[in-house]
């Protein structure tokens, strides 16, 4: 999943209806998160971020890729379908392109190039961003429904409990207020990862929510025309978060684009065509 974020935000119900599609689900925290490792190191301070510095990182989006593909070899199931969001997208894509034999196909969700012209934030959303999260519980749940507000999709409906409910239930299972400075040390560190993105040979889904103030659209675009035949997917009026009224889009077209790939010559080297869309959520 995305920055500072847990596996419980793929939620299970979600999970669940794509497995009734034939596909086994597994996720998984990265590191930093949840019940996986925990590094130390003190996380970039807010001078460092806005000067996007590279020195305060303990690790990469590289490094965290390599930890899903070392899961995937433990746990016997290369080549797979990976499906990564926001931070989670990044890390996908770059697995892609580094273990091309590890994947069978991708789907990059509101995520990004790394490209500094593109896909950037709203100034409002960002400032909300580099609050650091409360170590109080109570406080750690304000705090994350304020980070929703900010990021989520305005046009669609959310549900306030179910937002609660979530952050409570990842605060019980870990928290680690610097982890999520590191991961976005991470990304700082990582930089524009346009040119190797063009190596990606696995079918390739890229999705995007047109509202999204947090990863603007045009980081999904840029994705897309990095990799060779990407198929871009606009859902109308998603934000940064995955609410539960696009669902049935989202699920249909992970399935699809998964069970097209199973027919799809793996790894195929030859030209690719341009990017195409197809069509998404329509409000």
């Amino acid at each position: 999943m995305g920055l500072g974020t847990q596996m419980l935000a793929w939620q299970e119900d979600f999970c669940t209806e794509l497995a009734a599609r034939d596909l086994h689900v597994v996720r998984f925290d990265n590191r930093d998160i949840g019940h996986s490792t925990h590094l130390t190191g003190r996380p970039p301070n807010v001078r460092q971020l806005l000067l996007r510095s590279k020195r305060a990182a303990v690790y990469t989006l590289a490094d965290m890729a390599e930890d899903a593909s070392e899961l995937l070899v433990r746990l016997e199931l290369a080549p797979a379908h990976m499906i990564g969001a926001s931070m989670g997208g990044m890390i996908a894509q770059t697995l892609a392109a580094r273990h091309p034999g590890q994947v069978r196909s991708l789907v990059s969700i509101m995520s990004n190039t790394g490209n500094r012209f593109s896909g950037q934030p709203s100034v409002r959303v960002y400032s909300a961003l580099l609050r650091r999260a409360p170590r109080e519980r109570a406080a750690f749940v304000t705090h994350m429904e304020g980070v929703f507000a900010a990021i989520g999709s305005r046009g669609l409906p959310r549900d306030q409990d179910e937002i609660r409910e979530l952050a409570g239930r990842s605060y019980d299972r870990d928290h680690d207020p610097n982890g999520p400075g590191r991961q976005l040390a991470a990304i700082i560190a990582s930089g524009d990862r346009t040119a190797e993105l063009r190596g990606i040979r696995a079918p390739t889904l890229v999705i995007h929510g047109t509202a999204d103030p947090l990863v603007a659209s045009s980081g999904g675009r840029a994705t897309a025309r990095a990799i060779p035949g990407a198929r871009m997917m606009d859902v109308e009026k998603m934000g940064h978060d995955l609410p539960r009224a696009v669902w049935p889009q989202l699920i249909d077209a992970i399935a699809e684009h998964a069970h097209r790939a199973e027919h799809a010559p793996q790894n195929d080297l030859s030209p690719q065509p341009p990017p195409v869309s197809i069509p998404g959520l329509r409000g």
